[in-house]
């Protein structure tokens, strides 16, 4: 199979056509179906994770190693030059000569942009500040897609720090493709911001703003939440937001929820998602999570293989 994501880089759901968005649930489906261990063989994976990360860069490594795969790099920019002054710009142009393919998170909006700007090899970006997070939002579309069928004639909810959270705004971009109608849920002062929400009505998309998560549990299909950005708020402004949404099993009883009703989250939850919920059939982050391995093996194998068998 000829693809046209070979030699590619990933930096925002926005670079993605419809079309390619569809090979990759579609490789991913097979992947997750049919393992091939040696897709990437004798390819290596710089993992370049200046920011912290547990589920995207331990996924990302699994996705290399059970393709074959190997991976160099860093979880962490301590040990780095750039302490000694280095810029991102040389940092990365010099790993480009080590790797056939570049992972980066970075705690700067546009540095993954950067990033392939100078590489020599194809870039994935796995996170730049509140901007972008591509590869969970496909792993959203996926997980999404194969527990309900379909990505089109859904409502789905997007509650919680919808201002700050990169996943969100990955999400909504993607949904822009499909025939979806979105439910905003969030504080105030942490609603979508502008420029998503022009390009959302522009594409036809049905959204509308909420305060209560209880308002809209009956609606939707999809109840995607989402921390508050601890990182991105002062202490005290943190305090006052941090409890505004919380799911439990009593909630859900009592919304009286269409019955395919499935909880996403990007993880880590804090405290906006009850435990006793993770015991409901509504459950379905942790199989999300899950999805994140099979998702990046489809993207590593697409970008470092012209064809595919």
């Amino acid at each position: 199979m000829i693809n046209s994501l070979y030699g590619h880089d990933i930096l925002s759901i926005k670079d993605l056509s419809l079309e390619q968005i569809q090979l990759i649930l579609k490789t991913t489906k097979q992947l997750k179906e049919k393992p091939a261990s040696r897709l990437i063989e004798n390819k290596i994976v710089a993992q370049c994770f200046f920011e912290a990360s547990t589920r995207t860069r331990m996924s990302f490594e699994s996705a290399c190693l059970r393709l074959g795969g190997q991976n160099i790099g860093f979880a962490s920019d301590e040990q780095l030059s750039i302490k000694k002054g280095e810029t991102l710009h040389d940092t990365m142009r010099v790993i480009s000569e080590y790797a056939d393919l570049i992972v980066i998170r970075h705690p700067r909006e546009g540095a993954a942009r950067l990033a392939a700007e100078v590489s020599l090899k194809p870039v994935i970006n796995a996170g730049d500040g509140a901007n972008q997070h591509p590869t969970q939002a496909l792993v959203d579309l996926f997980t999404i897609q194969e527990c309900q069928k379909s990505l089109d004639g859904l409502s789905i909810a997007l509650v919680g720090d919808l201002k700050y959270g990169r996943t969100i705004h990955s999400f909504a971009t993607a949904c822009m493709l499909f025939d979806v109608r979105l439910y905003l849920v969030s504080p105030e002062g942490l609603a979508m911001p502008e420029p998503i929400c022009d390009a959302l009505k522009k594409q036809g998309v049905r959204f509308s703003f909420h305060r209560s998560m209880e308002e809209v549990l009956p609606k939707v299909d999809i109840l995607y939440l989402t921390r508050i950005q601890q990182e991105r708020f002062s202490e005290s402004e943190y305090q006052l937001v941090k409890n505004n949404y919380i799911l439990t099993p009593t909630l859900l009883k009592s919304a009286k929820t269409k019955p395919n009703l499935k909880v996403l989250h990007p993880l880590p939850r804090i405290n906006e998602i009850d435990m006793g919920v993770d015991k409901t059939p509504y459950s379905h982050y942790f199989i999300q999570a899950a999805n994140g391995v099979y998702v990046r093996q489809a993207l590593l194998a697409l970008l470092l293989n012209e064809e595919l068998p």
